[in-house]
């Protein structure tokens, strides 16, 4: 998805014969071999066991290659089908900018929006290792949605990512500027796959306390030098936001550079950087339910064609999401295919974090149930009180007139003297009874 010459291509590079399916190390070669190898050493006792063995595993592993061959040309067509009218490019931003936090919400199971505890702002967290390029796709996002192909770049960008992790402060981005809607939170880049511990630490921060902006995310591993230069900014800073923000939803960016570098090399510190991924995306912080975060790879102009078919493939395969479906191809280009990718990759964010909305708490429902109970009391005890206060007021004419028209046989009585009463209404007693 994405990119300038995604149409111009020769699809005989994809047959079977004359394109290469899977890297020497790829998961699933790497499996059917342990399995071969396994399975060798347990069956050295008879051959016809072996043989068998043998048998299944290359049944296996052909059916294997039909489902990436099959794998290769679905992604190969998604990239055919971007041809991008601009009209629907315009209706399908219209989409996403006219979005209110709530309105996608799904009635299902007997739930209405009303029964959600809906956000003010859906909360959105870039999340993906050094040189990423989490605070580049910012910065597209924001390019494609505000129609300004002029505005200055919103996110910081590190032009060499060898010499620093490059955000240090959580950053919020308001999309589009001005907006409540929607938020992109951009992050620091995850440490490497030794510092394990780290990024846990750090994602069951974020995904379990909140987001805010402004905050320094510093790590145990980080030098003195280092936490003292940062803190020293952190002071600089001043104002830190008193709004926490729970995150809804998880965009994940890889350098797609990077993927194919360890797809072709089997060096340490390629495979640190897919072990990284492996581990953080599949963290149980990162997702939603059954929902696993979306994954963005990026850097897709730097490579050919069938190299960016071949990384969605493989990262496809190797976190068990749908290349075609939850894997997007977002280049450093300006064209519409590229816009088109970025509009259907917020799209699908969007949706999947309004269907993990949490529900309201049972607890509050008690509460807003005894308050309406306590309103029905008080209205009634005020309706009593102002009974009474209208009868003790009706009374004293009554007798009045009864002495005004005396009967004429009648018993005289000694006149008894009644001290006058005056009744007032305490209306500071009847307010607070209210």
């Amino acid at each position: 998805m994405g990119g300038d010459s995604l149409v111009s291509h020769d699809q005989d590079s994809f047959s079977e014969e004359g394109f290469h399916l899977l890297s020497p190390h790829s998961p699933a070669v790497l499996r059917d071999n342990r399995v071969n190898v396994e399975n060798g050493s347990d069956a050295g006792e008879t051959g016809e066991v072996e043989e068998s063995i043998q048998g299944s595993s290359r049944f296996d592993f052909q059916v294997n290659e039909r489902k990436r061959l099959n794998a290769y040309q679905e992604i190969l067509q998604s990239y055919d089908q971007l041809n991008i009218d601009s009209k629907n490019l315009k209706d399908a931003k219209e989409t996403i900018l006219s979005y209110r936090p709530g309105a996608w919400i799904e009635n299902v199971g007997g739930l209405q929006p009303c029964h959600y505890d809906v956000p003010e702002t859906t909360c959105l967290l870039l999340v993906g290792p050094r040189g990423s390029g989490k605070s580049s796709i910012i910065n597209r996002i924001s390019k494609v949605l505000e129609n300004d192909e002029f505005a200055p770049a919103r996110a910081q960008v590190s032009y060499n990512s060898l010499t620093g992790d490059g955000t240090y402060f959580l950053q919020e981005y308001m999309i589009p500027r001005h907006s409540t809607s929607i938020c992109l939170c951009d992050t620091r880049s995850l440490s490497d796959n030794s510092n394990e511990n780290e990024n846990n630490r750090m994602l069951e921060s974020l995904m379990t306390k909140g987001v805010r902006h402004g905050d320094l995310l510093l790590r145990k591993t980080d030098s003195r030098i280092l936490k003292k230069s940062l803190k020293c900014k952190a002071r600089k800073n001043g104002f830190i936001s008193s709004k926490i923000r729970n995150v809804n939803f998880v965009i994940y960016v890889v350098n797609g550079l990077s993927v194919l570098k360890s797809m072709e090399d089997t060096g340490a510190r390629e495979r640190e950087y897919i072990e990284t991924i492996v581990q953080t995306f599949n963290s149980p912080y990162m997702s939603f339910k059954d929902d696993k975060p979306v994954l963005v790879f990026t850097h897709g102009d730097l490579l050919s064609l069938s190299d960016r078919v071949r990384v969605r493939a493989y990262l496809g395969e190797l976190l068990g999401i749908p290349p075609t479906k939850q894997i997007f191809d977002i280049p450093d280009c300006d064209d519409l295919a590229t816009q088109s990718t970025i509009i259907e990759m917020l799209r699908y964010s969007i949706e999947h974090a309004e269907r993990n909305f949490p529900r309201k708490s049972k607890v509050l429902g008690k509460v807003d149930t005894k308050f309406l109970l306590c309103m029905v009391l008080s209205i009634l005890l005020l309706a009593v009180a102002i009974a009474m206060a209208y009868d003790m007021l009706a009374k004293p004419s009554h007798v009045a007139q009864q002495q005004a028209c005396p009967k004429k046989h009648h018993v005289r009585l000694p006149k008894l003297r009644v001290p006058e009463m005056e009744f007032k209404i305490d209306w500071y007693k009847i307010r607070h009874i209210w």
